[in-house]
């Protein structure tokens, strides 16, 4: 099958998703997530070879940890799946009720997008993520994964379509994309796909902007920051900064550059350094830092890479607008975060860094859908259009405006025969 024909079978499915029950998308979740345990062993097998041929390929180690898709992850992501059948459904959703004058009555209501494409890196759970976001929200999807997991998407895409055609939801709504011819044509597809949900990097994502005229929604890089203020409490500082750099080092939520003020630098950052480098952390730093604690430079590049690796690149500043300008100038708009006592400092910095989430006295790692209550998350959109931050079902619903009349014609209104109340209304849309 083509991928033309491929995104118009998809189309066809999501016109008839987008009516589904909850009650028909929620117990298609559940085989789904039956269906994943009940496969564990296959999708471990054919992920560790995966695996193995990646590592032979000598794929980066970043992307080889992303690659990995073991007994926990599954468990993971089944949890995130069934998590999901306890949400509300967000498909018919009244969100604003007006009167334009009595027995003429306006609905605003949410609906599904349609048909997202969604191309995304290495990560196997992201597929599984993705993929059960997308049913619940009602909405179709073309899939294409990294070619390090074609094995392991694969199976998961066909496990999934298999369990949810069974238990009632439109074949095709599902559609795994392989190739990149099969990707580049997918950006001319604006007939059939409504929008285009690239994870990978700035490049990456500038690259489908400029060559697709379908909406793009960017995930692109985690340059993550950490900024030690001058009032900070020292107990809560290498909890944080251990956890945001090391729970979890290959995701796009890792810490990667800490800025920290002048005043504290001498007594907390040898207790940094201890720390992360007992968990095997290699450190670069600015002339400052290294005045302090022994460790490489760091160059400009530092400050712009997203390691997602035990690296770290630290800097010392000597006020707080100075840690926000640098926030500002290399950050990718992910994730920031400010160890401080002082809640109008803590309000300033929120107000001032230009990101999607900005955090005060907590790790990093908590960016991310499903502990935001999410149930999961597509990705984690860095642009400023409908859905920023982590991207759960909202991000996928859009609207449309329902109007209930009784004969009414605009003419009357434009003789002065009546007029517009626009008076507020109570309820949801009753259609």
């Amino acid at each position: 099958m083509t991928i033309v024909e491929r995104a118009k079978e998809a189309r066809n499915a999501s016109l008839v998703l987008a009516t589904a029950s909850s009650e028909a998308k929620n117990r298609a979740l559940e085989a789904m997530a039956e269906a994943l345990e009940d496969s564990a062993d296959e999708i471990i097998r054919i992920n560790t070879e995966d695996y193995d041929r990646s590592v032979k390929e000598n794929l980066p180690g970043p992307l080889l940890k992303r690659l990995k898709f073991g007994p926990e992850k599954i468990a993971q992501v089944v949890e995130g799946v069934r998590s999901l059948i306890s949400m509300e459904d967000p498909v018919g959703v009244t969100k604003m009720a007006r009167e334009l004058e009595p027995g003429l009555d306006l609905y605003r209501v949410s609906c599904p997008i349609g048909v997202t494409g969604i191309i995304f890196e290495s990560r196997p759970d992201a597929l599984v993520q993705i993929s059960s976001l997308c049913l619940k929200s009602g909405n179709a999807l073309l899939l294409k994964g990294g070619s390090e997991a074609s094995g392991t998407n694969r199976i998961l895409s066909s496990i999934i379509a298999k369990a949810t055609a069974e238990a009632g939801i439109p074949e095709g709504w599902i559609q795994l994309v392989e190739t990149r011819s099969d990707v580049n044509e997918m950006f001319s597809l604006n007939e059939y796909i409504d929008l285009l949900i690239p994870r990978g990097s700035n490049e990456f994502v500038k690259y489908i902007m400029e060559h697709s005229s379908i909406p793009v929604l960017g995930h692109s890089d985690g340059i993550c920051h950490i900024y030690i203020h001058e009032d900070v409490d020292a107990a809560k500082v290498v909890p944080i900064v251990v956890d945001s750099k090391t729970q979890y080092v290959a995701a796009c939520n890792t810490l990667e550059t800490l800025l920290v003020h002048r005043s504290r630098a001498a007594e907390l950052l040898p207790g940094i350094k201890s720390a992360l480098e007992e968990r095997n952390v290699e450190l670069v730093g600015c002339s400052g830092t290294r005045e302090i604690i022994h460790i490489p430079a760091a160059t400009d590049e530092d400050w712009a890479t997203e390691y997602v690796d035990y690296k770290l690149s630290i800097k010392l500043v000597d006020s707080f607008d100075e840690a926000v300008a640098h926030i500002n100038r290399y950050g990718s708009g992910h994730t920031d975060c400010i160890l401080t006592e002082g809640e109008s400092t803590a309000s300033t910095f929120m107000s001032r860094v230009d990101a999607s989430s900005v955090f005060w006295n907590c790790s990093t790692r908590f960016s991310d859908g499903f502990r935001y209550g999410f149930g999961a998350e597509i990705g984690i959109s860095t642009s400023k259009i409908h859905a920023r931050g982590p991207v759960g079902m909202e991000g996928l619903m859009i609207y449309k405006y329902k109007l209930l009349g009784r004969g009414q014609t605009v003419s009357s209104f434009g003789s002065g025969e009546k007029k517009y109340t626009h008076k507020d209304l109570d309820g949801n849309c009753p259609l």
